[in-house]
């Protein structure tokens, strides 16, 4: 009887592992002919080829990104810094080193390694040479964030990566740029030329662990993409288990500090927790924690903490330190501000209520100043000439002529500083100065706009509009134009929409060129630098 149930008990595994095998075998099947034979693989290494390749426009376009970039973490601005990530063209190598691995090119290998170096070493460079020559060098919260990476950045990149490898497979390559901005190439850059060019050791460690972490992780993903899709091999059998062995490696290699640095930073939450019972536990029972920030860098470890209680407890300080550094297991220096509330939860609120208002006003105050002191710099004049309107958000100043500076650069500074206060409506009014000319051309030329019949303002011509309106705005003064009769006409037509007050002149022909000039004369003494 147990004989047979045996042979029924292996019989029935015997069919399972017949049917799991089946059905292994069938998704194989499709997956071969419904998934892998749809992609173009010529057209895939063509696209990544052109990529991983070192070029005129790939090293402009990673030196604009990585100025973006430095300046945007200087700045502290999140908006500037994401603009940088969409610009870095880092990612084409990057993903062509992965699909090089997966398909034995050692020739695309070579070429996207040396695309990286290059590119990496450019952008360090760069970015330590605007810091060393930028009055602003501390370490901002944007800079801060990307010193300490750990294994859930590592998973980012990972999930990141796929994504990515798939859409350049599957051809929806618009998905990269969502992929740029997760994966951040070019931020943790930035940061390591930051800790170059100041010297800060670990700042320029973790960045650079950081940007690693994410450019072998996107590497390996995207050659195991590739090798699931199929892409053709020419290594041979024991060339494939010694790279799939260096890859193995390198990952692990990844995952032990990343690892660690999530337990230390796990740890240091956990302590922070502690640290709240420890400090209130120094207080009667109604009293609460309004803000407590940790310093685990410092030595001794520095803690501030703001308590709400309803009485004031002398030598809570001292009790509380004890605690804490009997906690943390190392000295504490402990700043301790206590505030007096009423027993009552509606008391305890709007005291921290009044304290996170006074914090808020306090950060509104150091952007003030901020905002203040750089536009009297680059305006040329004393801070108290700057104007300031802080209901409406408003700033304004009047800049002194600057040497070698026309109204092209005026706009630009404008421009820079209104950008990094985003928040903020910046006017920057600029002296005197001449105008630029406004080049006119026929109608169906690639590069004009449409106009007045046979005429049209060229590309070059529209940012000179653009400049003589921002001016004419900024000094309140009109311009006065002249030229062939359709050239004044299109150009005329261009800066009334803007609403630029005009006096016209117009000449007997048309030559392709409308010149711009004040039409005050407290404007154009100015202009000539006579006073």
């Amino acid at each position: 009887m147990q004989g047979h149930e045996m042979v029924d008990q292996n019989d029935t595994v015997l069919r399972a592992r017949t049917s799991f095998t089946a059905v292994l075998l069938s998704f194989r099947l499709w997956w071969r002919h419904s998934v892998i034979k749809t992609v173009d693989q010529a057209a895939v290494i063509e696209n990544r080829r052109e990529e991983a390749v070192i070029s005129a426009r790939y090293m402009f376009m990673l030196a604009m990104s990585a100025g973006i970039a430095v300046l945007g973490l200087l700045l502290s601005s999140p908006a500037v810094v994401i603009g940088a990530m969409l610009l870095s063209p880092l990612m084409g190598p990057i993903i062509g080193l992965g699909f090089a691995l997966a398909t034995g090119d050692f020739a695309w290998l070579r070429k996207s390694l040396r695309a990286l170096a290059v590119g990496t070493l450019l952008a360090v460079f760069f970015t330590a040479l605007i810091v060393a020559i930028s009055p602003l060098q501390t370490v901002t919260s944007e800079i801060a964030a990307r010193t300490r990476p750990n294994l859930f950045d590592l998973f980012i990149a990972l999930f990141s990566a796929m994504a990515g490898a798939y859409a350049m497979i599957r051809g929806r390559e618009g998905t990269v740029v969502g992929v740029a901005i997760a994966t951040a190439l070019m931020p943790p850059l930035a940061v390591v030329g930051f800790g170059l060019a100041t010297l800060n050791w670990p700042v320029f460690s973790g960045a650079l662990l950081l940007y690693v972490t994410n450019l072998i992780t996107i590497a390996i993903t995207a050659m195991v993409m590739a090798r699931l899709y199929g892409f053709r091999n020419n290594l041979s059998e024991n060339q494939t288990r010694l790279q799939d062995t260096v890859v193995g490696l390198a990952f692990a290699a990844l995952v032990v500090p990343l690892g660690l640095s999530l337990v230390n930073i796990a740890r240091e939450s956990n302590a922070q927790r502690l640290a709240n019972s420890a400090i209130l536990d120094s207080f009667p029972n109604k009293a609460r924690i309004s803000q407590i920030d940790i310093d685990f860098d410092a030595e001794p470890i520095a803690v501030a903490a703001t308590v709400l209680t309803p009485e004031i407890t002398a030598g809570a300080e001292d009790v509380a330190r004890r605690s804490l550094a009997r906690i943390m297991q190392a000295p504490v220096a402990l700043t301790l501000d206590q505030f007096e509330v009423g027993t009552s939860d509606s008391a305890a609120e709007q005291a921290q209520l009044s304290a996170a208002r006074a914090r808020e006003q306090e950060a509104s105050d150091r952007e003030v100043r901020d905002l203040v002191g750089r536009l009297s710099v680059i305006a040329g004049v004393l801070e108290s000439e700057v104007l300031i309107d802080r209901e409406s958000r408003r700033a304004q100043v009047s800049a002194k002529p600057l040497p070698g500076a026309d109204l092209a650069t005026y706009a630009a500074l404008e421009k820079r500083i209104a950008i990094s206060v985003p928040r903020w409506q910046i006017t920057l009014l600029p002296p005197g100065g001449p105008l630029p000319d406004v080049t006119v051309a026929d109608a169906n030329l690639p590069e004009g706009k449409e106009g007045p019949p046979g005429r049209a303002i060229t590309t070059v011509g529209q940012r000179s509009v653009d400049l003589i309106a921002w001016s004419a705005i900024r000094i309140k003064a009109p311009v006065r134009i002249s030229g062939g009769p359709a050239d004044v006409a299109v150009v005329r037509q261009a800066l009334a929409a803007k609403q630029v007050p005009l006096i016209v002149e117009e000449k007997r022909r048309d030559t392709g060129t409308v010149a711009a000039s004040w039409a005050t004369p407290d404007t154009i003494a100015a202009e000539s630098g006579t006073p």
